[in-house]
Order: C-alpha cells, then structure tokens, then sequence
C-alpha cells in the first residue's frame, strides 16, 4: 500500500465499503494531505463539501467559459469514499487537492462523465476494446474468485465484508496482476495518469509526513510505479487549457444509477446509502425488510410482522446458500418476493426504484459561487415555493392566481431551454382551460442544460427569450412559427413574442401551402381563445388569424385534387383541427362564410380525393350547413353501387372516422350506409373490415351497445321527414352478425 511516505488508497467511485474503509485508513494514516482523483483547479471548491449546508448528492460542474456546452461533472454522494476523504481532511486539517487532469484540459469529445468507474467505465475510457481484464477488471476478478458478476464480488469482499483488513493492499496486488504486461494504452488515460503522478511528487516535495493518494482502484499501480518526471512532463505537453467556470450543483439519487446511463454508478444507489447508514450495525437487513414494509403499508398493502420475520430468516439462508457473507439487497429481494409478495415477482416493481433508486436531491449552501442560470433558477423556485423532487408528484396550478401563473410560467420557460422539470400531462387540454397538470420530476443534467443555455442569457427569462429568438429565425414553415409564437406568449416572453408575430405576419403573406397554413390556425386560436388566463394582447393576432382562414378556404379546394393515401389522412387531420379551432374562436360571419364556402367546394370538387370531400360533408352537417335529409342523400348517391368502391370507402372514413356516434340516432344515416353495405360483395366486404373497426373504434363500449340497439330495432322512433333504413334493417342484421364481436371487442384497436 505504501511507496516511500505515499499511501495509495484504490477505491471504488460511490462505494459505501471502500468509503468506510478509507476513513479507517486515514484515522490510522493520519496525513498531513489528502490528494484525491478529480480536476486539479477545482482544488479550491472541495472544502466546500465538508459545509453543513452542503447535502449530497451534488456535483462538480466545469465548463469553458467559451463553451458552455462542454460541461463535465463530477457526482458525489454521502458513500462516496471521495466525499468522506474531503471530511476527514477539513476535520482534521489536512491539506486538500484534486491531481487530476484539469477540467480545462479535457476536449469536448472527452466523455461528460468523469468520474470513471473503476471498472468498465475506465476501460471504456482507456479505448482498449481488446483487453478484457481493462474492459471490467473487477469482473475479471470476480470470475477467477468463481461469481457471475463483478458487483456481488465488490460487495462481498468491501462493501459488505466485516473484516476487511488489508484491504487496499490486497486491491492494489489485485490490479497490479491484471495490468502486468499491458502494452500501450490510450493518449488520454495516459495523460490522465501522468499528470496525477507529477502531482503527488510536488506533493511530496511540499509536504513532510505521509500523504494519502485516493484514487480509482485501476490507477493504483501506475501512480505506484517508478516513472520519468521528464517523460510525464513531454507527454502532458501541448494540452490545449481554457480558462473554466466551475460550480457545485444539486444531483439526484436516481442519477447515481449505473442503470440510468452514468458509467462510474452503482446499481443501488438507496442500497449503497443504507449500508452507509447502518455500517457497524449488525440489523442493516432487519431495517431493509422494514422500509420494504412501510413502503407497501404506504400503498396499501398489509404487512404482518410474522411474514418480515421468515422474510429476513429466508434471506439469511439464501446468503448462507449463495456463500455471501451478509444477506445483500438480491437476497432481501428475493426473499421478500416469496414472504411478502406471495411469490408474485412483478409486486416488487412497487417499491424497487423507491428503494434502490432512492428521492434523494441534493442541496448547495446559499452562497455558494453557481453559475448565472442556476443561481437564477433557485431564486424562482424559491419565489415558487417548488422543491425539486428525484421522483415523480402531480401540481396543479390554476392561472387565474398570481401564484399559479407565476409557477406556470417558469416551468414553460424551462420547457423552451429543454429543462422539463414540469411536463404538461394533457397539453392541448390544459392550453385550453384556466388550469394546468403537470407532473414534475427534477433529473441533475438539467443543471448542465441550464450551463448551455448560458449563451442565450444569464437569467432563465433572457436565456429563453434568446433561444426562441433564435428558433424563430431558423423556423422554416409557417405552422412551426406559429407553434413557437404559442410558446412564447405561453412562457410571457415578450421579446420572443414581438419577434415571433413579424416573422409569423411576414411568412403568412408569402405563404400559399395549404397544409402549412391549416397547421397554423390551432395554436393562434389557442392564443386568441385562452388568451385572458395569461393577460394576452390578441388584437394583434385576430386580424392575422382571420387573413390565415381566408387564404385556407380558397387554397383548399385545390389541395385536396387527387392526393395519395397518406397526404390525404394529413390534410384530413390539419382540416379537422383547423376546423374545430376556427368554431372555438368564433370569427366574423364573413370570414366563417368563407371557410364554410371552402369546404362546400371541396365536397363539389369534382377532383376531390374521396377522403377529404367525406371529411367536408362532415364538418358542413355539424354546423348545421347540410341538414340531416340532405345528409343522408348526399350519402345514398356517394355510396351507391355505382361509385368505385375505393371512393365510396374513402367518403365513408371522412365522414365517420368521428362521427360514429351520428349513426346511433340518425337512422337516415344508417339507412345510406346501409344500402352501400347491402350492395358489397363478400370479398369487397371482408377487405373493408377494417376500415370499419377504425370507425367504430371511435365509440366507447355504451355507444357501441346502443348502435348494436338501433340496428335491431329497439331503438326510439325517427323524427318525422328521415327515411327510414331499408329493408326495415334486415341487412343491418345480417351485417351485425359479423361485426357485433367487432362493435362490442373491439375498443380501440
């Protein structure tokens, strides 16, 4: 373990067995310094982790002031045997360092994660895909120990192992034997070593009495070995430095997760924070199985104490089994799975990511040096009276408060910088109501989005105002601009709103592409419709508005000419919204004249593809311009056997892919589709099965069941004047043969 007066100290990154070792090692070591594994001009930052205020899981965040984008971060959580190395060393006064290569060192193609595991992310890092012992060494260890797997291994020889004595000396022969004879490795673990080692030897220089060197357990062996300060020296040469910002930020728990995409993580961060928690004691598996209790009690599950009693006596057992020196949380699970869930393994999705995930967030001291938007961003949650939270929670706000709309507001200005804190759970609902559900989960790259964002602004309301500046200039379509003007007055972001209306006005006078135009009108109806909850200035926007249904009326007609399947079923999309958007907002009877004058067009169109025309009877008949008489002519000609019955299928879908529910009370309707049915042969028939369950899709169980009612005559008498179905519904009978399974099962497949 010792070279000379140098103490090497090979851990495992968020290891809760190698931390407690460590503060072991250096109660008995007593250093007068404590270098550690992480970017040498962040040295000045680390004693701010040993503050009271400062509750882990944070994170070191470091970025070129020229480049924001090139954020690298560093997590520690309260078991990381680098956390506690920086409490022993601000307890007991010792000097205090980072040895690695400097974050400004690093190019942005270098992973964001830098806190290399010890095992496969280091590996991975090192670029020596060929080198298994350098992909995993701790599974290469674990292997030749006879375990399937890396992490039981680590756990039962450190994490969990009551007698760990010379541990680290045992780690480092380990790691020594796995990399003898390991040929050249990659530039940047090079570099990364090298400059760790000239930093322990101007330690060594500046310090007298022994000094603690802790560092990833694969590095061991090369800070150990005997090297050429010159050849360090020429092999760190050249390095490309920039001037960096660096700041501490609150992480989560969940992100600690080797699960969730970050390459030093554990599998069970809550886990590894209850072996910390409870290290020493010899009831940490009594106290696991109690927080499994209280976690299903909280759902509503009972629990008795007799089941927590064979749950933990079968745990023990299976560890005895398994040669485990401790039950670990695989036996704890797989015990509680048999004792507590009466063997029903998917029980255990309730209280896994609770459990081994934890809801940890962490928190940074109030004066803590942060960078602009996230200083920002805490003083708006402050002001917000919203906590970040690891795990998922409902808010509803309403806007018609000062409070509400002050919470709505920053969490839409959020969304725009790609921080989505807060995420809207029906977006068009809540866009039309005076109030809002979201459903709010805080994850820690949010902070290094918000240091991206820097180059919009310093705050989040100039910063959002700068990016949807900028997405307006790039928006190529004019449906996009409309969407983003939405955004912006939905965020109260006036310069982006200013911006987004002239680039909206001048792109509508040049724009002629009907689906583009139909696309626009929802969001700025949107606007006009809801815009009192938000205090919005529509003026402006209802001229434009009425100029944009004008331009659709008369451009549709044309649109609509012989189009393909799928061009069809996206104009017929935009045309039903559109449509629903222009009745919301209520225009001039001129301008709604003109639009209802488009879509007759469209029906009249002798070009128009089937689809669409279908879809413009429809909308004609609910807004009362085709009576129900009319209606159901129009239907008995366009479904007579003498249209082609591509056509008359097509016609069919645009009326009633959402109208179904018009043929449970209309039996003239009915009657119309009935004689087109009639008149299919069998084959025709059956190929149309389809087309008739998206249809009826449409229709809940208790709409389906009444049509089904309807057709065999039980339901209310018609109105005078509507014909009635022919053959007094006997085809209907026929023909529900066949599609009752389908009317009543099909839902909405």
């Amino acid at each position: 373990m010792k070279h000379s007066d140098i103490a090497y100290f090979g851990i495992r990154h968020h290891g809760p067995g190698s931390a407690e070792s460590l503060v072991q090692a250096l109660q008995e070591l007593r250093p007068v310094a404590v270098l550690i594994e992480g970017p040498s001009d962040a040295s000045a930052l680390l004693p701010l982790l040993a503050r009271p205020e400062m509750q882990p899981p944070v994170a070191l965040l470091c970025y070129p002031e020229d480049d924001p984008a090139s954020t690298s971060f560093w997590p520690f959580a309260e078991f990381s045997p680098e956390y506690q190395a920086v409490l022993w060393a601000v307890g007991n006064k010792a000097a205090l360092r980072f040895i690695d290569l400097p974050s400004s060192a690093r190019s942005p193609a270098e992973p964001i994660d830098a806190a290399e595991n010890t095992d496969a992310a280091e590996a991975s890092e090192a670029g020596d895909d060929e080198d298994p012992h350098r992909r995993d060494p701790i599974g290469t260890l674990a292997h030749a120990a006879g375990y399937e797997d890396g992490e039981s291994w680590w756990s039962d020889i450190v994490e969990q192992n009551p007698e760990p004595g010379p541990i680290f000396a045992a780690i480092a022969d380990a790691m020594t034997t796995l990399r003898e004879g390991e040929g050249s490795i990659a530039r940047f673990e090079a570099r990364r070593e090298a400059h760790m080692r000239l930093e322990i030897a101007a330690a060594r220089k500046e310090f007298e009495g022994p000094i603690a060197v802790v560092c990833g357990a694969w590095h061991v062996p090369a800070l150990q070995a005997a090297h050429v300060q010159k050849a360090d020296q020429a092999l760190l040469k050249g390095i490309a430095r920039r001037k960096s910002t660096m700041t501490w930020a609150p992480w989560t728990g969940p992100r600690l997760a080797s699960g969730l995409g970050y390459g030093a993580g554990v599998v069970a961060p809550g886990w590894c924070k209850h072996l910390w928690r409870t290290r020493g004691r010899h009831d940490g598996a009594t106290l696991w199985l109690a927080m499994i209790a209280a976690v299903l009690r909280e759902k509503g599950h009972l629990i008795s104490t007799a089941s927590l009693i064979e749950a933990e006596r079968l745990a023990r057992t299976l560890a005895a089994i398994r040669e485990r020196p401790k039950p670990g949380f695989e036996e704890l699970r797989d015990a509680s799975v048999a004792a507590l869930f009466n063997g029903e393994a998917l029980l255990w999705a309730l209280v896994e990511a609770e459990l081994l995930l934890g809801a940890d967030v962490g928190e940074i001291p109030p004066d803590t040096p942060l960078a602009p938007l996230i200083e920002d961003l805490q003083r708006n949650q402050k002001a917000a009276r919203l906590k970040p939270e690891a795990l998922e929670r409902e808010l509803s706000v309403d806007l018609r408060s000062e409070s509400g709309l002050f919470r709505s507001t920053l969490l839409h200005r959020l969304s725009v910088l790609g921080v989505h804190w807060g995420k809207l759970t029906d977006a068009g609902r809540s866009r039309g109501t005076f109030r809002e559900r979201w459903t709010l989960a805080w994850e820690p790259e949010y902070a290094v989005r918000l240091v991206e964002n820097l180059v919009y602004g310093p705050t989040i309301e100039k910063a959002a105002n700068g990016r949807l500046i900028q997405m307006i200039g790039a928006a190529a379509t004019l449906d996009t601009l409309a969407a983003l003007v939405q955004g912006a007055i939905t965020a109260d972001l006036s310069e982006a709103s200013s911006a987004g209306l002239v680039a909206l006005e001048a792109r509508a006078a040049h724009s002629s592409e009907c689906l583009e135009i139909l696309a626009s009108v929802p969001p700025l109806a949107d606007i006009i419709r809801y815009g009192e909850a938000r205090k919005t200035e529509t003026h402006r926007l209802s001229g434009l508005m009425e100029r944009l249904i004008v331009e659709a009326a008369i451009a549709l007609p044309y649109a609509v000419r012989d189009l393909d399947q799928q061009a069809a079923a996206s104009l017929v999309g935009a045309l039903r919204k559109a449509d629903e958007a222009i009745r919301l907002i209520e225009p001039g009877d001129d301008v709604l004249n003109g639009w209802r004058d488009g879509l007759a067009a469209v029906l009249d169109g002798p070009r128009s593809t089937a689809l669409l025309a279908g879809c413009a009877a429809h909308l004609l008949y609910e807004a009362g311009q085709l009576s129900a008489e009319a209606a159901a002519g129009l239907l008995g000609r366009r479904l007579s056997p003498g249209t082609p019955v591509i056509e008359a299928a097509g016609f069919f879908e645009g009326f009633f892919s959402s109208a179904g529910q018009r043929l449970i009370y209309d039996e003239g309707l009915r009657g119309a589709v009935d004689a087109w049915l009639k008149s299919l042969d069998e084959e025709a028939f059956v190929a149309h099965l389809p087309l008739l369950r998206r249809v009826f899709s449409n229709l809940d169980s208790m709409e389906r069941r009444r049509l089904i009612e309807a057709v065999l005559g039980r339901a209310a008498r018609l109105p005078a004047g509507l014909t009635p179905a022919p053959d007094g519904g006997e085809a209907w009978r026929r023909h529900l043969e066949r599609l009752g399974p389908l009317l009543i099962v099909g839902g909405n497949g």
